[in-house]
């Protein structure tokens, strides 16, 4: 069956399975200190335009979020985050599994508004009994965010002053950063991300590599020990091997790039079957996630014949359901999904 479940639904990009089998029989030491991380971590500095970065390789996103969380807050500390946010909503409570609470803000077209975390900010210290209550110690975003959005420059840097106001970390979360800095019309760059936020990501595992993501600490700003505080969360790769050759690769001759901007090219083309099939947008989406509503009839019609993801129930014999746009996209693919739409939509 044709999938648009996810980015993550086949294996990896085939460059990436060539590195990893034209390296396989060196031996290498363990834990991230082999050529292949070293490398990767040069071509990731210098893609930042920060060579005091420190880069850490992990396992997957939730493993990742969960590490750099709690290692960046203290234990009276939470994160606040948008109510729709991927750490509130689809991480199975694993922050607050670390003894951290995620504290939600209402999300605006799946974002953060600088001025709606200002206002929980001070309305935080303005409380007479805050020193009983749970201090906001962290600013969660994700770019792009659940619903396939893009901060603006603009508001990457408000988000980063009102930060460094209050001397909380801006961290974030870039499981799909390849299809963000590939949308049209974006103007945040990677080194932009680096120069903003605290901490970040950048996502392999739906971005081309079989799994991992790096995280990056801008001005060498990586906590102590942290990779001893990795390995207690059960997120260290003793073959680290195998995320370095996967990021040495995606960020040699601009393969990161090249994923991104063909999972962006088959979005525009996604978005046109989906206009002229005469679906309702449920959230217009820059980036490789787009979501309509359909009729529930038409949901279970299409389910036949396409994968997708069930987003949301609507509650009025409607469905939000959202289609997924990758790396491995073909036309063929894109021309069963106009075809599969043509008859469900009659």
């Amino acid at each position: 069956m044709i999938s648009f479940e996810n980015d993550y639904s086949t294996g990896a990009h085939p460059r990436i399975l060539e590195a990893l089998a034209a390296t396989n029989l060196e031996p290498t030491p363990g834990y991230g200190g082999d050529r292949f991380c070293e490398s990767a971590v040069a071509h990731i500095r210098a893609a930042c335009d920060d060579e005091t970065a420190d880069v850490f390789f992990l396992t997957g996103g939730t493993q990742t979020n969960t590490v750099v969380i709690s290692a960046l807050l203290a234990g009276h500390e939470g994160v606040i985050a948008a109510d729709t946010g991927h750490i509130a909503v689809h991480e199975a409570g694993a922050i607050e599994a670390t003894g951290h609470k995620v504290l939600t803000v209402p999300e605006c077209d799946g974002k953060l508004r600088a001025a709606d975390v200002k206002a929980y900010l001070e309305a935080f210290y303005a409380d007479a009994s805050y020193t009983h209550m749970v201090f906001p110690g962290m600013v969660f975003i994700a770019h792009p965010s659940e619903l396939g959005t893009l901060y603006s420059l603009a508001e990457l840097e408000e988000l980063s002053a009102l930060c460094r106001r209050y001397q909380i970390p801006l961290y974030l979360d870039g499981a799909r950063l390849a299809y963000g800095l590939a949308a049209p019309d974006t103007d945040v760059t990677l080194a932009d991300i680096a120069r903003l936020a605290d901490a970040f990501y950048i996502g392999g595992t739906k971005c081309g590599a079989l799994c991992g993501e790096a995280v990056v600490f801008p001005r060498g700003g990586m906590p102590r020990h942290f990779l001893t505080h990795a390995k207690q969360h059960g997120a260290l790769l003793a073959k680290g091997r195998l995320l370095g050759v996967q990021f040495d690769t995606l960020f040699t001759d601009d393969l990161y790039g090249e994923v991104g901007r063909t999972a962006a090219a088959a979005a525009d083309e996604l978005r046109r079957i989906l206009r002229e099939a005469g679906c309702t947008f449920f959230r217009e989406s820059p980036t490789n996630q787009q979501f309509v509503v359909l009729e529930n009839a038409q949901v279970e019609a299409l389910a036949e014949r396409i994968r997708f993801s069930t987003w949301e129930k609507l509650g009025d014999g409607r469905t939000v359901i959202r289609l997924v746009t990758s790396w491995s996209t073909t036309p063929d693919d894109l021309a069963a999904l106009e075809a599969a739409l043509h008859e469900v939509m009659q």
